[in-house]
């Protein structure tokens, strides 16, 4: 199943009292601070935090909320090039919050990850929990109090997970680098392969981009590629709970029969289902609105091939699936 988090950092006066948070809902979230930070240092931190809270679950995918795009280049882009001069720049000065990147690059081996860079202070849901969360930590340390650090994880070795909030910050720099001139799509989202230390795919460079570089290739919805397929496992199809999550609350389906089925039907027949394995071909992968999205693809089992369309519906930052229709091809 994946994990859907949105990471965020704050300081007050940057650098100044710091704070940063991850936050999945209300029953999962954490964060923590110091007394002196920069914004960047915050917005790395809850990202550091939260793979290392997600440390014991290294086979569910985790899918970043995000409104810096210096922690997203810095990850996705820049740290193989970083890595290959030594961690120093393009321009031969020593990379800004080191520590942090180092401690990031080690929690990345072996998981799968997305990023999605998401519009601060704009109504998104879990971008603003986690925001308020940061804020908040950042607030608790100007007034010289111990934060909230949050219910954490369920499962994770919190001693492990990462730096109280009462943990000593890194040494700020005297100025944090200016965010590249990036503007991306909206919602556009940041996808690696599955194996994290090929990170050049979108750009074709492996260090800072040029600064006139101003389009996001909108790799995005290709996250609901990985979520179909989830729906496709014999596993996932068996767990009611993880359906629900997946399933609109007005999911319809339409089947080869033509009897449509409730998402109250579809969980129950779903998880009586034993399908056998299937390969999923994407036909096409189209926004219809900013937060809608089509999917049309090919399954091909034993019993056939069929042409299904998906339509995924993102509500409060969560892509769920609105309605579905499967055809036998011809």
């Amino acid at each position: 199943m994946t994990i859907i988090a949105a990471a965020d950092g704050s300081a007050l006066g940057n650098p100044g009292p710091a704070g940063w948070a991850w936050y999945v809902d209300e029953n999962c979230w954490r964060a923590g601070g110091w007394p002196h930070g920069t914004n960047n240092m915050g917005e790395l931190m809850a990202v550091l935090d939260l793979f290392k809270s997600t440390a014991h679950l290294p086979r569910e995918p985790l899918h970043i909320l995000c409104d810096s795009q210096y922690v997203i280049n810095s990850v996705t882009k820049w740290m193989p090039g970083w890595k290959r001069k030594g961690w120093k720049k393009s321009d031969g000065k020593p990379v800004l919050n080191l520590e942090l990147l180092k401690e990031i690059d080690a929690a990345l081996v072996g998981r799968k990850y997305t990023f999605e860079w998401v519009k601060g202070h704009a109504g998104h849901e879990l971008n603003e929990a986690a925001d308020v969360r940061a804020r908040d930590a950042a607030t608790a340390f100007q007034a010289k109090r111990a934060p909230r650090e949050g219910p954490g994880f369920p499962g994770a070795d919190t001693a492990r997970a990462g730096a109280s909030a009462s943990a000593a910050a890194p040494v700020p720099p005297r100025e944090t680098p200016a965010s590249p001139g990036v503007t991306p799509t909206a919602q556009a989202l940041f996808l690696l392969p599955d194996e994290p230390q090929q990170l050049d795919l979108f750009f074709g460079v492996d260090d800072e981009p040029d600064p006139a570089y101003n389009s996001v290739p909108d790799d995005g919805l290709k996250i609901l590629v990985n979520l179909e397929r989830e729906l496709m496992d014999p596993e996932f199809r068996t767990d009611a709970s993880k359906l629900a999550m997946l399933l609109h609350k007005d999911f319809t389906e339409v089947g080869a029969s033509g009897r449509s089925w409730t998402r109250e039907e579809a969980i129950t027949a779903l998880g009586g289902d034993q399908p056998a394995d299937a390969t999923l071909e994407v036909l096409t992968l189209d926004l219809v609105d900013a937060e809608t999205a089509l999917l049309t693809y090919r399954s091909v089992e034993p019993r056939g091939s069929v042409l299904r369309s998906s339509l995924w519906r993102r509500d409060s930052g969560r892509w769920q699936l609105r309605f579905h229709q499967g055809t036998p091809e011809a």
